[in-house]
């Protein structure tokens, strides 16, 4: 079976455009880690029904546990 030819659709995929509803970086809200961890170096996050642990280790790494 031959390839198809270099100019052939099959070689050349689609453009890819950004989903609407994805935003530049520049665009997307920002906040300080010292403000999250203010209270004791943990802030808990509300998502849906559930809640989550973010954390700072001894060694300044964050961790966000269920």
């Amino acid at each position: 079976m031959t390839p198809p030819p270099v100019d052939s659709p099959a070689h050349h995929a689609p453009p890819v455009e950004p989903a609407p509803h994805v935003r530049a970086s520049a665009e997307l809200p920002r906040w300080h880690s010292t403000e999250l961890l203010a209270h004791g170096g943990e802030a808990r996050i509300l998502h849906g029904d559930q809640v989550y642990r973010l954390r700072l280790t001894a060694l300044g790494k964050l961790i966000l546990t269920k």
